[in-house]
């Protein structure tokens, strides 16, 4: 009888460490997934990819430019079609992302050049909300600030 509870308590602890490592394992795939898209949807401006905008974003995202005005993903993708290769490059820097259950909140920076329009070249500092909905990651809501140049340097 003692055997038998032994075998259960082990199984039962092999069984939790098992289930810690499908989490952790998860997560840092989640965090990768976010990443990379974070990058692409940065980029998407400068390639016209239009695609990864309609991937990334879900369709209820709401977004907040740095002037204060509210966009949607209809306006996002109206944004990156009409930009018209006025973007010369969009490059995301710093990502951290943070996990809330089936919520992620990604933190990051970028640095842009344009063609045309003032400011020329800049940096935007920004907060992204990612929920993962039918098991897929997707922005539901993002706010964008112009950062001034004493302000591109990482506290993380």
């Amino acid at each position: 009888m003692r055997y038998k509870c032994l075998l259960v308590v082990v199984g039962l602890l092999a069984l939790a460490l098992f289930d810690g490592w499908a989490q952790d394992a998860e997560q840092a795939k989640a965090e990768r997934y976010i990443k990379e898209n974070e990058a692409q949807w940065a980029a998407a401006d400068s390639k016209g990819d239009i695609a990864a905008v309609e991937r990334i974003l879900a369709d209820d995202f709401v977004g907040v430019a740095p002037d204060g005005t509210f966009y949607d993903k209809a306006e996002e993708i109206k944004n990156t079609r009409e930009d018209n290769g006025n973007t010369l490059y969009n490059h995301a820097n710093e990502i951290k992302v943070r996990f809330f259950g089936d919520t992620a909140v990604a933190q990051g920076s970028e640095t842009w050049e344009r063609r045309a329009g003032e400011p020329k070249k800049g940096s935007y500092v920004w907060t992204d909300t990612w929920v993962k909905r039918k098991g897929q990651w997707q922005i539901v809501a993002a706010e964008d600030l112009l950062a001034p140049e004493s302000a591109k340097k990482s506290h993380w």
